[in-house]
């Protein structure tokens, strides 16, 4: 049961990646928006393929859709 992740662009993400937001994103439950840009080191897979684990240094336990995403 090998998941293949892939971002935007169908390129293959990996655990420990670095990616880079390609939308400014509003979270749920907070007034904080992640820009455009933003980059988020050392992402973890999960075990949905439109889904990975990260952190920015404002926002711990992020989890993102893979569409928004473009590997850096």
């Amino acid at each position: 049961m090998d998941i293949k992740v892939r971002d935007s662009n169908g390129a293959l993400l990996a655990e420990g990646d670095t990616v880079t937001l390609i939308k400014d994103l509003k979270l749920k439950g907070s007034s904080t928006v992640l820009k455009r840009g933003t980059v988020i080191r050392g992402i973890h897979l999960t075990d949905n393929a439109d889904e990975i684990e990260g952190r920015t240094d404002k926002v711990k336990g992020l989890v993102l859709r893979t569409e928004f995403l473009k590997k850096a």
